[in-house]
């Protein structure tokens, strides 16, 4: 689901259930104080993204946490991992192909009422009604929400910077299966990124599961063929 999403110089790996793989010491000594819950899902993300690594001929090692909880990757890669009942994904690419990777599941459920308040900016709240009664078999709030986390995964990692729900203003093209986020600051000093303030991301439902993913290209790609939605 995530791999129809990703750019062609992406690699997704994921699983509708957990993986029971070693893990790396540094990476079990996190787990002391866990519950079952947070280890499968730790361990099942890193599996996978060693699955992914391994496609791109890097060779596995510890993922951990950075100070705000953003995954630490190795140098020359870039990556994403997200969770959810039910689902768990990673997506990687080398650094000279990709700036940026920023990817969300959700369950594909309606967000409480609160919640959708406090994401939305502007007109979202009207474009969401809309799109519901268009589709109702989506979860539009839902898919929102997912759509601004994945935005953050790709913003956090290259700046460094805080960026809120309302900083990111999204709208979907459900014809093409396309969002655009629009944000109320450029990037701060990001080589490659100048003062980029428009994301491009795809997005995929099913029954159960809403799927989010932003591929931003590295400024001069090496080597495979690329989306060049990103760029302005």
């Amino acid at each position: 689901m995530m791999a129809r999403i990703v750019s062609d110089w992406a690699v997704a790996a994921e699983s509708w259930e957990d993986l029971d793989t070693p893990l790396f010491p540094a990476e079990s000594a996190l787990l002391t104080r866990a519950g079952d819950r947070r280890r499968r899902e730790f361990t099942t993300v890193r599996a996978l993204a060693r699955q992914a690594l391994a496609r791109i001929d890097v060779a596995p090692a510890p993922i951990l946490p950075g100070p705000k909880g953003q995954p630490r990757w190795a140098p020359g890669v870039r990556g994403s991992m997200t969770h959810c009942a039910g689902y768990r994904a990673a997506v990687v690419a080398r650094s000279r192909d990709g700036l940026g990777l920023g990817i969300d599941a959700e369950p594909n459920g309606p967000l409480s009422k609160d919640a959708l308040a406090a994401i939305t900016t502007g007109d979202e709240a009207a474009h969401i009604a809309a799109l519901r009664d268009r589709a109702p078999q989506v979860h539009w709030d839902r898919l929102l929400f997912s759509a601004k986390e994945a935005v953050y995964k790709t913003w956090f990692p290259l700046t460094g910077a805080r960026l809120g729900f309302r900083d990111a203003h999204i709208t979907f093209h459900p014809g093409t299966g396309r969002f655009v986020a629009r944000l109320s600051r450029s990037f701060p000093d990001v080589p490659g990124a100048g003062r980029l303030r428009r994301l491009t991301g795809r997005w995929a439902a099913s029954d159960t599961l809403v799927v989010t993913a932003i591929c931003l290209p590295a400024a001069r790609p090496a080597g495979r063929s690329q989306h060049k939605e990103n760029v302005q």
